[in-house]
């Protein structure tokens, strides 16, 4: 029999023996990378008429992530991909063509795990537009095409589970929402319990912090990463809403409140940095939008915080720079790529540093 190139391998996904039970892990965003992965915005109509203004700001973003990081960047189209070019030209960018629905790659990319010889691999969970509020025919196969680029193994199920929905210190403690993960639109017959399992067999996670709900106007079922984010293995920056008229003022008490009765591995309260979410309210066609500070995104020596031309765009960055030590804090606009839902953490993917795991050879 011929023997399977690396690429073949990458093609054949499994389902045994587990990551957790071959010591894989999903990284804290703040662990090295080898990359980060996002996707170029494309078709007007899916921005609502902004897309220029989308694709200046992302270029911004994808620019400044370049000066400290290789960045692996997916074109739908030619059009695309020479806009995406003559924007970046001169940034550590590598694009390649996928057939894509839209551009929030955290959510229908791969979710990486790294296990303790340091070998990188991933999980393809399946992706149903959050719920099938939109098209994702083409966005559910990404990770596919992704383990065909780096000649990866993987594990591939059919349960649905977005990026955004998941936050991790990277020491098998995760934060998540009940009213993103427990949706009837996404996986009704697992349940808690049988949510918990898969996250804790296909990502090890073993503890699981449960809050109750996003903000409103997410149309994820509300992501965690709008709600409450580790900045290191003890700190939780933590989204609050001060005015009481405000529907998401009980929400983010109530996140506060859970949050604050947490306890690490070792039995000791976080340390809980409360972030006030933008002052001003954000809607698209009468629709609220969900705006967050919390949506940064660390890679390689920077952190990225998006603003939104808000008042409390300058509080945000003042409370958010300390937790950061040894990174530069960048602040960058994000205003008009909210208008597709989300920001810099939605739009990107890290791939944690390390060789690539080829897997169990014919197990």
């Amino acid at each position: 029999m011929t023997p399977e190139t690396r690429t073949e391998r990458a093609l054949r996904p499994r389902l045994t023996p587990t990551p957790r039970e071959l010591g894989f892990r999903m990284a804290a965003e703040w662990e090295p990378h080898a990359s980060t992965w996002t996707s170029w915005p494309f078709d007007d109509v899916l921005w609502c008429g902004h897309l220029e203004g989308v694709r200046r700001e992302f270029a911004a973003l994808v620019r400044t992530i370049a000066r400290f990081e290789p960045v692996r960047l997916l074109v739908r189209d030619e059009e695309a991909e020479r806009d995406a070019r003559a924007r970046l030209a001169g940034a550590e960018v590598t694009d390649s063509r996928m057939p894509l629905d839209d551009v929030w790659f955290r959510d229908n990319g791969p979710i990486f795990v790294r296990n303790g010889a340091g070998e990188v691999s991933f999980v393809h969970w399946a992706f149903n537009a959050w719920g099938r509020k939109y098209e994702w025919a083409q966005d559910t196969h990404a990770p596919t095409a992704v383990a065909r680029a780096l000649g990866v193994e993987y594990w591939k199920l059919d349960v649905v589970l977005e990026g955004g929905a998941v936050e991790t210190s990277g020491d098998g403690v995760a934060l998540t929402t009940r009213s993103c993960l427990l949706s009837p639109m996404r996986n009704p017959e697992l349940g808690e319990a049988g949510t918990a399992r898969y996250l804790r067999d296909y990502l090890g996670l073993e503890t699981l912090h449960w809050l109750d709900q996003g903000l409103d106007g997410d149309h994820t079922d509300g992501h965690i990463d709008t709600v409450a984010r580790f900045t290191d293995t003890r700190t939780i920056a933590c989204s609050v809403e001060p005015d009481p008229r405000d529907p998401n003022h009980a929400a983010t008490r109530a996140n506060l409140e859970r949050v604050r009765r947490l306890r690490d591995a070792a039995g000791r309260p976080y340390r809980i940095v409360e972030v006030p979410l933008p002052a001003t309210r954000l809607e698209l066609e009468g629709e609220r939008l969900a705006p967050s500070y919390v949506n940064f995104y660390m890679g390689n020596g920077f952190v990225l915080v998006p603003q939104y031309a808000d008042p409390h765009d300058a509080r945000a960055l003042e409370l958010l720079r300390p937790l950061f030590p040894g990174r530069e804090v960048i602040a960058l606009m994000s205003r008009e790529i909210m208008i597709g839902g989300g920001s810099f953490h939605c739009l990107t993917q890290p791939q944690p540093a390390g060789p690539l795991w080829t897997g169990l050879g014919d197990a």
